[in-house]
């Protein structure tokens, strides 16, 4: 059974700095391409980044780019998303998936609060 576990959420000051992680485990993830997501309050869920299964393409939100890394460790299972020059607008609940997503592979997400 597939499951994947977002951490490295918290509270950060506009202009700081968050590194998110997701460990993924139940199938096999060097295959995967996989996505970052976040969902912010009274809005939908919206793709932040993307990466391919061997790491080699990268696709970013406009609103994101050049502010967000997203990398991929085949070795740990586990895909990142270094998180820089926040701000307030960057507020929201993370989430990982595969890529595309799949439905059934939705966690609980890790909450990133933006404020001063």
């Amino acid at each position: 059974q597939a499951l994947l576990v977002e951490s490295g959420g918290g509270l950060v000051q506009p202009g700081g700095s968050l590194r998110l992680s997701c460990a993924a485990s139940g199938f096999t993830f060097s295959r995967y391409a996989m996505s970052w997501h976040r969902q912010a309050p009274g809005k939908e869920r919206e793709l932040v980044a993307r990466i391919a299964s061997n790491g080699s393409i990268r696709n970013y939100a406009d609103s994101v780019k050049g502010r967000f890394t997203i990398s991929k460790d085949n070795a740990k299972n586990t895909v990142y998303l270094q998180m820089n020059s926040l701000n307030p607008e960057d507020t929201a609940v993370y989430y990982c998936n595969t890529d595309p997503p799949n439905t059934a592979y939705w966690g609980q997400g890790t909450q990133v609060t933006v404020s001063s």
